[in-house]
């Protein structure tokens, strides 16, 4: 099956050559890379234009932020199945888009997700985000499956919607409580690492960013029919906490 895989960078200079790296020396072949730029003003650019050769599209202009960027990659993507790696994230080996292939063909699913290992600047491991225990009632107490590990069959996007960039943090929790609560989509949870990402994403940069996550998931609930409290939210504490304490997974 084709897989058509996303980045999306701003000023990633820094990061975006791993980014690119991981998916180049992906074993399955048969994929499609798109690259969404939002005018980045340092070497982002330059950079990704020395691997021109491996990149299927390119897009570079001002954008209304990550969800309206990633928007326009699926828009633009052919691949029967669609993945997301932003650019301070890599694929942690060299078979991840084969794996997550043979688990589309052999089961009749619409969306799979894995494990995510948080880094610091250094690589030092600092969480591990597990999907291992997450289904459609962790909603109700606002966990959703570790987005930078999904895939998802194009067709659902197209039939389904894409991001609600209404949202500004958690449009992605949007669009899988869409997906998998609303729609009931198949999902399968494959039990390895796919991402290796770096800390300071939206969803990660404090208590300030923690409240407005949180506010916007209460809202989520709410628009959507299936009203979840603040208790109920509280109660995903716990896990969390275990997630920083259990580093190697």
């Amino acid at each position: 099956m084709k897989i058509s895989i996303i980045t999306v960078c701003y000023n990633s200079q820094k990061t975006i050559s791993e980014t690119i790296e991981s998916v180049i020396r992906q074993k399955h072949l048969d994929k499609e890379y798109i690259i969404i730029d939002g005018g980045s003003s340092d070497d982002t650019l330059s950079i990704i234009k020395k691997y021109q050769n491996h990149i299927d599209k390119l897009i570079s202009e001002k954008d209304n932020g990550i969800y309206d960027a990633i928007n326009k990659g699926l828009k633009q993507a052919n691949g029967d199945i669609i993945g997301l790696l932003h650019s301070d994230d890599h694929y942690p080996n060299n078979n991840i888009l084969s794996t997550v292939s043979g688990l589309f063909e052999k089961n009749n699913i619409d969306i799979t997700w894995g494990d995510v290992v948080l880094l610091d600047e250094n690589d030092n491991k600092k969480r591990f985000y597990s999907g291992s225990s997450v289904d459609i009632s962790s909603f109700d107490i606002g966990i959703m499956p570790p987005h930078p590990s999904v895939f998802i069959k194009r067709n659902c996007y197209e039939e389904f919607g894409y991001f609600n960039t209404n949202y500004k943090i958690a449009a992605d929790y949007d669009l899988l409580f869409r997906f998998l609560k609303l729609q009931k989509l198949k999902f399968m949870y494959d039990p390895n690492i796919i991402i290796n990402m770096k800390l300071g994403g939206l969803s990660n940069r404090g208590f300030t960013s923690l409240i407005n996550v949180n506010k916007e998931i209460y809202k989520i609930h709410r628009i959507n029919g299936h009203p979840i409290s603040i208790f109920n939210i509280l109660k995903k504490i716990p896990t969390r906490v275990m997630e920083l304490i259990n580093k190697n997974g």
